[in-house]
């Protein structure tokens, strides 16, 4: 388990822009896309642009590039042993609907190794569905398939609080 590569993505029925406004709020006050509790906020050291950096709970991370309204990648810059990037990227579908999509691609390293597919992995695809379905309802007023916490990620956010 060297390295991952693990995408999300949402099919809405909305413009680019305003599916690219939810990208451009991130870690704002007027943040629609990043879920609420029990996950940790995104908060960067000012507002979204590159170098801004910051992270949600242990997890950290600086911007590497930004195209307003259209995609943002996070370089990892920890937990120890992540390498690579997280994004979102606002796609035109052919279908007339635009995808929101968020990729992660990153080595393991070290404790990493056993921690991503141990913990982490089941963490992250349930937030970023959460947070799919957060930008869902923002755009549209509704989820058509909200996502579902596993019983295991329900067992690990419960052990995370404390």
């Amino acid at each position: 388990m060297g390295g991952v590569y693990n995408v999300h993505e949402r099919s809405l029925a909305a413009e680019p822009a305003e599916v690219g406004a939810l990208i451009d709020g991130l870690a704002s006050g007027n943040d629609r896309l990043w879920p609420g509790a029990p996950w940790p906020p995104m908060r960067l050291d000012r507002p979204l642009g590159v170098g801004a950096r910051g992270g949600h709970g242990p997890v950290r991370y600086s911007v590497a590039a930004y195209v307003p309204s259209v995609w943002v990648r996070f370089a990892f810059e920890g937990p120890r042993g992540f390498d690579g990037f997280h994004e979102f990227a606002v796609l035109s579908g052919a279908d007339g609907r635009t995808r929101l999509r968020h990729t992660l691609a990153k080595g393991a390293r070290g404790s990493a190794r056993l921690t991503w597919p141990l913990f982490w992995r089941w963490l992250h695809d349930a937030c970023v569905e959460e947070s799919l379905d957060r930008a869902e309802r923002a755009l549209t007023g509704t989820v058509a398939r909200p996502a579902r916490r596993s019983p295991y990620v329900r067992v690990l956010l419960r052990l995370g609080r404390r």
